[in-house]
């Protein structure tokens, strides 16, 4: 199939009050414009109530730049065709053609928004009829061999075969601005916790080893981020306090965890709340070594 659209979808920002929803989505679709601008694709975005949607040409480049983005659930390569049923069937049959023969099976799931004359059911129905007496499939709702997504919107319909996973979180930018003390890899983990919350995010770098590897990560995730240095052989927590004040930081966030090594990390982290002056965040207080290492490899932190 020949796809031109990718629907967006999002999660949390949806639970937000009216205002807040709408500012939020408009920072994700700044966001998205910004991003695919940057890898220099050819795009259109536009936003409807609860769905985002990009035209392109280049649909693989796409996906590949938008399921990085913060704040997006899924995505899915569709078409677009009328909320008229005979227009659905015959977009749905072309489809059904390329993907089923007799015998295998098949599933169609079919949501709808609006005003409409006939409801979710009454689509299924008739599609699937109409599927049948072209390619002679089976229905199995249960475990098809091919399942096939409806999704009715006012007006138009899209039409998709699979869902692919997005970060989630919340859009870069729509929090606070928090320093993040980056002194061992780790650090670079609790800091994208905090970026996929929304936050901005300022990268304070004690050991400047560790500077490639956060290069690598503010490329591969498109963060609205900056690197700074301190001489961290002067008085750490001044330092800290000093940098927060200096970069209009809400908070500091940590790397630190609670390793074998048990009251030695509380008593740092005691100490660095009595010092610093700032709140201080710590994600990955109560994970395990073996939980960060395989988390770090996904978002492709080199430990």
């Amino acid at each position: 199939m020949k796809y031109k659209l990718i629907l967006i979808r999002y999660g949390e920002i949806a639970l937000k009050g009216k205002a807040t929803r709408r500012y939020f989505e408009n920072v994700l679709v700044r966001n998205i414009k910004t991003v695919l601008k940057t890898k220099n694709i050819t795009h259109r975005v536009k936003k409807e109530w609860g769905r985002i949607f990009v035209y392109t040409d280049q649909i693989n480049e796409s996906i590949d730049v938008i399921q990085r983005i913060f704040g997006i659930t899924s995505i899915s390569p569709s078409l677009k065709t009328t909320a008229n049923i005979d227009d659905i069937s015959n977009s749905v049959i072309e489809i059904s053609k390329e993907n089923l023969a007799k015998e295998k099976s098949f599933a169609l799931r079919v949501t709808r928004t609006g005003s409409h004359e006939f409801t979710s059911n009454d689509v299924a129905i008739r599609i699937g009829n109409d599927i049948v007496n072209v390619t002679h499939a089976k229905v199995d709702l249960d475990t098809p061999d091919f399942e096939l997504f409806i999704e009715i919107r006012n007006e138009n319909a899209y039409l998709f075969i699979k869902k692919i996973r997005g970060t989630g979180g919340m859009p870069q930018g729509t929090q606070g601005k928090v320093l993040a003390l980056i002194d061992k890899p780790e650090s670079i983990l609790a800091a994208w916790y905090l970026i996929k919350r929304g936050c901005k995010v300022i990268f304070l770098i004690e050991d400047k080893s560790n500077i490639s590897i956060l290069k690598s990560i503010i490329s591969r995730w498109y963060l609205d981020s900056s690197i700074i240095t301190s001489d961290f052989k002067k008085n750490i927590y001044d330092n800290l306090y000093n940098k927060t004040n200096e970069e209009n930081c809400d908070a500091v966030v940590t790397g630190q965890f609670l390793d074998e090594n048990l009251l030695v990390t509380l008593s740092d982290i005691t100490q660095l709340k009595r010092q610093v002056k700032s709140l201080i965040l710590h994600p990955l207080i109560a994970m395990e070594e073996d939980e960060i290492n395989i988390k770090c490899e996904e978002i492709g932190i080199s430990i």
